[in-house]
């Protein structure tokens, strides 16, 4: 069986981006890249960009599903704010092309590679070189962050029992995910 995931680190600036395929039971990092949006000051157009680039890759790419790296916290709400502008762009291309789209959470995304949710950007660098054949020596942190997005979506694939309040998709009834934040991140609640 052969799977294709798409996966995004998304960013206003600089998205990752990598397509990994499992085929023959090995797995390939077929591109692991980066969308430079510095062209333009134009926040919109950069938005434009974005989603114009993320249907190429589907076009060219042709993948299975799509995974996405979706972020939580940060201290400066405008930047969440552009992060989340970027983050839609690439959903709306997504959903454009009818493609099944995952949402993950960092913790979630390192806990898949490296067992454990706090592990280090080099810890998981590390692991998706032993777990993935990947022909660039190094990646950027971006294309890394969106090829381990892909790598955790494969997993959930494959372990659907596997622990979904780590992912944002959750179901009604479930805890809510600002509540499993709180609780699991005491020390950031200013009182």
């Amino acid at each position: 069986m052969k799977t294709r995931i798409l996966g995004f680190d998304p960013g206003s600036r600089v998205t990752g981006f990598a397509v990994l395929e499992y085929s023959d039971r090995r797995f390939e990092a077929v591109c692991c890249d980066v969308i430079r949006l510095t062209g333009t000051d134009d926040a919109l157009e950069r938005l434009r960009t974005l989603y114009s680039e993320t249907s190429t890759l589907i076009t060219k790419y042709r993948p299975d599903s799509c995974a996405i790296e979706t972020p939580v916290y940060g201290n400066d709400p405008s930047a969440m704010l552009k992060l989340g502008r970027a983050q839609a762009a690439i959903i709306m291309a997504v959903l454009h092309h009818n493609l099944p789209l995952f949402e993950y959470y960092p913790k979630a995304v390192k806990k898949a590679i490296t067992g454990t949710g706090n592990a280090r950007k080099d810890q998981v660098a590390y692991m998706l070189h032993k777990l993935v054949h990947i022909s660039q020596k190094t990646l950027s942190d971006d294309a890394t962050d969106a090829l381990a997005a892909a790598w955790c979506h494969f997993q959930k694939l494959h372990d659907p029992a596997s622990d979904q309040a780590d992912s944002p998709g959750q179901k009604q009834g479930e805890k809510n995910s600002w509540s499993s934040f709180v609780a699991s991140n005491p020390n950031r609640i200013r009182k």
